[in-house]
């Protein structure tokens, strides 16, 4: 944990309420982190985005695009 710290990572995720010392986290950072994890979540329902059959990172990065536009028109 002091690696870290001193490396400059702070913590995102909010701490268990049983937890007897709480540690601080940022919230606004956290609800960011949260709408990220759901938007990758969304995207590997695609098939080709989960498994990256394409060889190429081109190619790949318009299935990504592709899989993007069509979460955020639903």
């Amino acid at each position: 944990l002091d690696v870290l710290e001193a490396c400059g990572a702070i913590a995102v995720i909010p701490p268990k309420r049983n937890r007897l010392v709480q540690r601080a986290y940022d919230k606004e950072l956290y609800k960011a982190r949260h709408l990220i994890e759901n938007f990758f979540s969304k995207i590997k329902q695609f098939r080709a985005i989960a498994t990256r059959y394409d060889k190429l990172s081109r190619n790949f990065l318009a299935g990504v695009h592709l899989a993007s536009a069509c979460v955020l028109l639903n």
